[in-house]
């Protein structure tokens, strides 16, 4: 099935291609850097054309000088955009919180961009399409960040949802999800 969800297209077309489809998790699995927020985003505008009622959030890199420096968090049904992390200096410590932010290997969040987050995911009726760009170390790992993405994901409220994850979480997604299906950005990529 790997092949068939390669591309937005090709997607959209399996997942929507009835009136009535079971709702369906896909797991979309890539290293940082793969373009797995790219897909996404162009996945959203594929459904978008096909006029499907698509919501969610993305994490879009901020880059100066061609160096990730900075995440910001996308809320795809009002375009608004806010800053969610910022690449932490080599010299901070490694504490899990830094002046009121939380701190996950390079980065430091912002707790109210989290909240917002939150409840965008949270308050969000029912969509055709949910992407949640990423479920991360934060939330596997530590139960914090935005837990009502993973909450509405356990439900099942949308009719199809995809959350992006890294290869070294997909297990424990896996796990909480046992129905979800995976693709592979970097076997898609491999057999293009």
């Amino acid at each position: 099935m790997q092949n068939d969800f390669c591309s937005p297209e090709s997607l959209l077309a399996s997942f929507f291609s009835t009136p009535e489809q079971e709702k369906s998790l896909l797991l979309l699995v890539g290293s940082s850097g793969a373009g797995k927020t790219t897909w996404c985003r162009s996945l959203v505008e594929t459904a978008q054309a096909r006029g499907l009622h698509v919501g969610g959030l993305l994490s879009l890199a901020v880059f100066q000088e061609g160096i990730k420096t900075a995440i910001d968090l996308l809320d795809i049904q009002s375009g608004e955009r806010r800053r969610l992390a910022e690449r932490r200096l080599p010299q901070e410590s490694t504490e899990t919180r830094e002046n009121g932010k939380y701190a996950t290997g390079d980065w430091l969040l912002d707790p109210q961009v989290l909240t917002w987050g939150e409840s965008i995911l949270a308050q969000t009726g029912p969509l055709d399409l949910l992407i949640f760009d990423e479920a991360g170390p934060l939330e596997f790992e530590r139960g914090q960040g935005l837990i009502s993405g993973l909450k509405r994901l356990d439900a099942c409220r949308d009719r199809l949802a995809v959350v992006t994850v890294r290869p070294g979480l997909y297990a424990q997604a896996a796990r909480r999800w046992p129905w979800a299906q995976r693709v592979d950005l970097e076997a898609c990529e491999a057999e293009a």
